[in-house]
Formats: structure tokens, C-alpha cells, sequence
């Protein structure tokens, strides 16, 4: 549940300007997440939240460096950081990760929005990815696997 309530957290602060652990707390619950002051306060460090300059709304501390970048660079960079396993099969792909990182590393596929890709399911370790065919599955899984070298 703990991985899930933190891509919630991650997704929430990356789209809206969230600049209380309260109002925070009330956008989690709304979307299903009934979450204490002391646990969001662990959230919070664990996903190295800080608050911005110029408005006190919570951003990823790395949120400058992202923004210069697009969406597809930072999955790239997303796949470098946690993707440890590539396999394929048929027009499906399953990305294996460390406990906890697979619902990012799916955030980030998603918004990158490859043609290739139709969707993703994240788990806590582990990630399929559905291709549009056989052949996409194959080109994708091949740059993630060459992502992950780099």
C-alpha cells in the first residue's frame, strides 16, 4: 500500500500546487487513501519532498532538473535509475525493479507516452508493459534494456 500512497503522493504534488500535508491528505483520501500527519510526514522524507521558494507548494527536490526536461528523457531516466530485468513476451514486457520503484518507473512510461506502448500495470517490483504488437514489444524492450546500461 506504501508504494502505491507515494506515486499518489508524487503524481498529486507533480500536477497541483499542494502546500500543506493537510490539504495533501485530503487529495489522498479522494482517491482512496486514508493516510495519518506521521505518515505523510515519512512520505514526505522518504520521497525527498521540499517546498518551493516561490509559493511553499511540495516538488520532487530533482523537480528543476525534470522540468528541463521532457517527459520521455526523464523516463529514460527513470529506467537507468530503477529498472534491474527486462523480459519479453509476446507483445507483453516485464520490467523488474527494487521494492517500491515500480509504480514510478510506470509513471513515468505512462506520461512519456510512447506510441509503441498501450498502457502499464505497476506493481511493487515489477511492471508489465503492454505493446500495441509483437514487434513494438520487441523495440521497447530493447531501448529499455539499452536505457538500463547507460
Amino acid at each position: 500500500m506504501k508504494q502505491f500512497r507515494q506515486a499518489a503522493i508524487v503524481e498529486l504534488v507533480m500536477r497541483e500546487a499542494i502546500h500543506s500535508q493537510e490539504l495533501l491528505r485530503k487529495h489522498l483520501k479522494r482517491k482512496g487513501f486514508d493516510a495519518t500527519q506521521a505518515t505523510l510526514s515519512r512520505d514526505i522524507k522518504e520521497l525527498g519532498l521540499v517546498k518551493r521558494a516561490e509559493d511553499g507548494a511540495y516538488q520532487r527536490a530533482d523537480a528543476v532538473r525534470v522540468r528541463s526536461v521532457g517527459p520521455r528523457e526523464e523516463a529514460q531516466r527513470a529506467v537507468a535509475g530503477y529498472l534491474k530485468r527486462v523480459e519479453r513476451v509476446d507483445q507483453m514486457i516485464v520490467l523488474k525493479t527494487d521494492p517500491g520503484e515500480a509504480q514510478l518507473l510506470a509513471l513515468a512510461i505512462d506520461r512519456a507516452a510512447y506510441d509503441e506502448v498501450v498502457g502499464t500495470v505497476g506493481g511493487d517490483d515489477t511492471i508489465l508493459v503492454i505493446a500495441r504488437h509483437r514487434r513494438a514489444a520487441t523495440d521497447m524492450a530493447r531501448r529499455f534494456e539499452t536505457w538500463a546500461k547507460a
